[in-house]
């Protein structure tokens, strides 16, 4: 690709991205590069165009289209007891404080289809917590998240999800967590109770309450560093003081807008704890 094409690329890519924004409002402009380039790529290809601009007239004009190109711009990889030794972890280094609370309130943001809340939910079931606990569960995807309420997934895959649960701590059979039927594991509807799944975009909407813990994981690899800092920002403003917040494996908060307002709790598994500070935009 010549230089001038991809001159050319980059602003019809921005083009795209504020034409989206300022219809939708989801704010894309912000997304790592990489990222954004292969996601927009494989919508041009089933939309069987070649231009990046090509997909501006639909979008803005076919709320259809643009619910398909969502598809494409929400990261749906996840499983259940997604990286068990964080689970475990969650188990043994923040369950014993959570139990010293009389009520819970967690958020999970970026729940894509749901896999995660449900393993929360049955770690907080064995441990005695779950009636006690209301879990918030997000994503700006409403496909994904008309998944994650109906609780459906592949039987092939509770084999694998069955050793992420031992391996995680798991002090049942997993399988008496669900119903198989018809080649597919429904979980069962009790670990729906104290979950509310909602529509939340951590580009452009706001704080969602103060929580005891935040689970934000394998989401903000796909930001640069100006909208990690906002997302970040916004995850610290939502915890209580001493709250939890649990990233992805291979995300850091070195560097970051609010680095120096939390300390490590689990640092090889991403659990970090928010501590007092005082005199920052950041205090409550």
């Amino acid at each position: 690709m010549t230089e001038a094409r991809k001159a050319l690329e980059k602003i019809e890519l921005e083009l795209l991205l504020e034409a989206i924004f300022r219809r939708y409002g989801y704010d894309f402009r912000h997304y790592a590069q990489a990222s954004l380039k292969r996601r927009v790529a494989q919508s041009m290809r089933q939309a069987g165009v070649s231009r990046v601009a090509d997909l501006i007239p639909p979008i803005l004009h076919d709320k259809v289209f643009f619910d398909d190109f969502l598809k494409f711009m929400s990261v749906t990889v996840t499983d259940m007891f997604r990286d068990p030794d964080f689970f475990a972890a969650l188990r043994t280094e923040v369950i014993p404080v959570l139990k010293t609370y009389p009520f819970i309130k967690i958020w999970h943001a970026g729940c894509a289809t749901g896999e995660e809340v449900y393993s929360l939910a049955v770690l907080l079931k064995e441990e005695g917590l779950y009636e006690r606990t209301q879990i918030y569960a997000t994503d700006y995807n409403n496909h994904s998240l008309a998944v994650a309420r109906e609780g459906i997934y592949s039987l092939k895959q509770m084999q694998q999800y069955s050793e992420n649960y031992i391996r995680a701590g798991g002090r049942r059979s997993f399988s008496d967590y669900y119903h198989a039927k018809y080649g597919a594991a429904k979980m069962h509807e009790s670990l729906k109770d104290n979950v509310t799944f909602a529509n939340h975009n951590l580009a452009t909407d706001g704080v969602f309450g103060e929580m005891q813990v935040v689970i934000c994981r394998n989401v903000l690899i796909y930001f640069d560093q100006q909208l990690q800092d906002r997302v970040l920002t916004l995850l610290h403003d939502s915890l209580s003081p001493r709250g939890f917040l649990c990233l992805g494996n291979k995300e850091s908060l070195k560097f970051s807008a609010v680095q120096h307002y939390f300390e490590d709790q689990v640092y090889p598994q991403r659990i970090f704890k928010r501590v007092p500070s005082r005199g920052t935009h950041l205090d409550r």
